[in-house]
């Protein structure tokens, strides 16, 4: 049995941590108010943004994507869990992680990974490593090379011999629209240039601050789906300039908040992650003070019990 002085040690050990853990707990709590607001008001954006492009596609026949550098393939409409499709809802993104389009050994693939910097966001980065893993072996023989967004994701990465090519550390901790659209700019440069045939996203979607899914999507070649017919006359519109000028236009534009998005998703995440877990680790700690200051109060009083005990008995003999 442990003696008083260890038991009130490890109760100011335990006290010191709960310190830590509630003020982190607050500071998570602080920065996720202000990335759940971020990505929730982004959504509507993409999601309206993502409708103008399938109806200009519809306008220009179909074939406007090819204009500009072959960045979208266009589909008939269909249930789609890609995000590029305005039926889409990340909402589902439970269903959403599916195994990407065959690979040959030929094919360059980039996958841009998102996770955080530092750690104590309970499963948060597991997740997403774990799911970079298994694109990377998804791809079988292709070329893959991974651009790490935030340093944990980047040490793994680093381990399984895929080092990203950058330093996008600072990308993780302050998401910037600028650095998002330079990054997703260098990817279409590649692409249309045929240095990379692929870009994936791997990223924790934020659902709710007590939810995060990991979710995979194909960034390059991106996905447009035609709306149905029976919405063509809701969108029959007089477009000027053209609508094959104005998808040349939009369409890279669109990619660029894509990657801002996920970007703001995995922030979002990470804060929710780690709220959730210094509250947890928070009233764990909580539960174990208890329990050490009932097992202090009885050491004690056997203690002192034991000791009117000794004195009582050498009275006696006296």
């Amino acid at each position: 049995m442990p003696s008083l002085k260890e038991i009130k040690g490890r109760i100011a050990s335990v006290k010191s941590t709960l310190k830590i853990t509630s003020a982190m707990k607050l500071v998570a709590s602080a920065k996720l108010r202000k990335a759940q607001q971020a990505i929730e008001g982004m959504r509507p954006y993409e999601r309206k943004l993502q409708e103008m492009l399938a109806h200009l596609t519809r306008q220009a026949g179909g074939s406007g994507v090819g204009i500009s550098g072959t960045y979208a393939r266009i589909e008939p409409p269909h249930k789609s869990k890609i995000s590029g499709d305005p039926g889409w809802s990340r909402s589902d993104a439970e269903e959403s992680v599916t195994p990407g389009p065959e690979t040959s050994a030929e094919e360059k693939v980039v996958i841009v990974a998102f996770a955080s910097n530092s750690s104590l966001c309970g499963a948060f980065n597991a997740n997403a490593v774990r799911l970079a893993l298994e694109t990377i072996q998804s791809c079988g023989d292709a070329q893959v090379t991974v651009y790490s967004v935030g340093r944990k994701m980047a040490e793994a990465m680093k381990k399984v011999g895929h080092p990203s090519p950058a330093d996008f550390h600072d990308l993780a901790d302050k998401p910037s629209y600028a650095e998002a659209a330079a990054l997703a700019g260098q990817l279409m440069e590649d692409f249309h240039e045929g240095r990379i045939d692929r870009v994936e996203l791997v990223y924790n979607h934020f659902v709710s601050s007590g939810k995060q899914v990991p979710v995979r999507e194909t960034f390059l070649p991106s996905t447009i789906v035609i709306p149905s017919e029976a919405k063509e006359s809701e969108t029959d519109y007089i477009l000027e300039p053209s609508a094959k000028e104005l998808l040349e236009e939009l369409l890279p534009k669109s990619l660029k908040l894509k990657l801002y998005t996920a970007l703001l998703d995995s922030n979002a995440s990470e804060h929710a992650a780690r709220t959730v877990a210094m509250q947890t680790a928070t009233d764990n700690g909580e539960d174990l003070l208890q329990e050490l200051t009932l097992q202090y109060n009885k050491s004690r009083q056997q203690k002192i019990t034991s000791e009117i005990l000794d004195l009582a008995g050498g009275s006696q003999q006296q």
